[in-house]
């Protein structure tokens, strides 16, 4: 015999007043039924009918417990390195610069998800780790893409693929993050610092055609990076006083006033009165929106590579030392300050021309000087070079 429906009204005092439920024990479990609240009406009294009701309703054999409330759908333990990673990126965007999220995004996008996407969190192992960078090392050799990456930037993508898994680490999808310890490192060559010497600067700035201005502006006015040369506006240049202001730089340090040479500044007049767009608020080097600055690996590919070229057509034509292989804005920028240290510049003036806080850092990574005679001025050095002419 089935054991006889059984009930009690329970109350729960609170800020917003009683609220009342029935606890019935029917078809041999027991269940919780909310009646109300107090603020909405419902009293003791009233409980206790509805309670007689249920009672009544089980005898019968036609009440039905209350449908458990919904609940979020459990988050997946093990999710895959692309869902962890697109997440990861969005968490930590807010407090990180814009050069900062595109070295995250390019080392994601074009490495690791690549590789890693459809793997679990607990599927990236130390050995799944390895392929990974044995993978990337066939691309080199095998030439399997444009532009292969060296051991030092492989490495790179491991920091970053660690920094994923050390979240992971702290959310416990994973006992342990297998690139710490586990993970041996691909051995890098000491880097090679490019420059260019005298006569290279000077070929570069002939067959530079169209961006002739461009480029000497990224070599002579305190050795712009590239992302800061591309967001330079007339309004940023004074050229009666010879002064640029920097407006847009990876570093505090960066956003300053560079003193350019007169014959930089005739240059980058000659540039204005012939541009389209020389408003104050337009692009000194404007792309094809003149809205937004230009794109940088544009101007390495379209204004600096294609210039290089034409460059060491005409020195191996000469029978003169061509430029090294890779040259980039940042070698312009090593090349700029081994000048002012041939033409016996103060360190301390360098540093604050190129955005560097501490002049030992000039020194060190961007000086490179040979024991030339030193020379009076970088304008007067290339004076010939990037003078207005009427055919540039």
């Amino acid at each position: 015999m089935a054991r006889q429906a059984t009930g009690q009204i329970l109350e729960r005092h609170g800020r917003t007043g009683t609220a009342f439920a029935a606890r019935v024990r029917a078809y041999g479990q027991r269940h919780y039924v909310t009646l109300g609240n107090t603020n909405d009406g419902c009293t003791r009294q009233h409980a206790e009918t509805e309670l007689q009701n249920i009672l009544a309703d089980i005898r019968r054999g036609i009440w039905k417990p209350p449908a458990p409330a919904p609940t979020a759908p459990a988050q997946p333990q093990d999710p895959t390195f692309h869902e962890f990673a697109s997440q990861w990126l969005a968490n930590v965007c807010h407090a990180l610069g814009p050069r900062t999220i595109e070295d995250y995004e390019l080392a994601l996008t074009h490495h690791l998800l690549p590789f890693f996407k459809e793997h679990r969190l607990t599927q990236i192992t130390a050995q799944e780790i390895d392929r990974y960078k044995a993978a990337k090392v066939r691309e080199r050799e095998r030439e399997l893409i444009e532009r292969p990456l060296s051991n030092r930037t492989i490495n790179k993508t491991l920091i970053r693929l660690g920094q994923i898994l050390d979240v992971a680490v702290r959310y416990e999808m994973i006992p342990h993050n297998p690139v710490k310890g586990r993970v041996t490192k691909l051995k890098e060559r000491t880097p090679t610092r490019e420059r260019l010497q005298q006569d290279q600067v000077r070929a570069l700035l002939q067959h530079a055609g169209r961006h002739r201005a461009l480029l000497a502006t990224a070599i002579m006015a305190g050795g712009l990076r590239v992302s800061e040369l591309v967001n330079v506006r007339w309004r940023n240049l004074d050229l009666d006083a010879r002064t640029l202001h920097v407006p847009v730089s990876k570093t505090e340090a960066g956003m300053r006033f560079v003193h350019i040479e007169p014959e930089l500044a005739a240059l980058l007049q000659e540039h204005k009165i012939a541009s389209h767009w020389n408003l104050p608020a337009d692009f000194v080097f404007p792309g094809r929106n003149r809205e937004k600055p230009r794109e940088r690996n544009s101007v390495r590919t379209r204004c600096l590579h294609n210039s290089v070229k034409r460059a060491n057509a005409a020195l191996e034509a000469e029978g003169r030392v061509p430029m090294p292989e890779g040259i980039t804005f940042h070698a312009l920028r090593r090349t700029y300050a081994a000048i002012r240290a041939e033409l016996g510049e103060h360190p301390a003036i360098t540093a604050a021309q190129m955005g560097h806080t501490d002049p030992r850092m000039t020194l060190r990574v961007y000086t490179d000087v040979n024991g030339k005679q030193p020379l009076t001025r970088m304008g007067g050095l290339l004076a010939n070079d990037i003078a207005p002419t009427k055919s540039s």
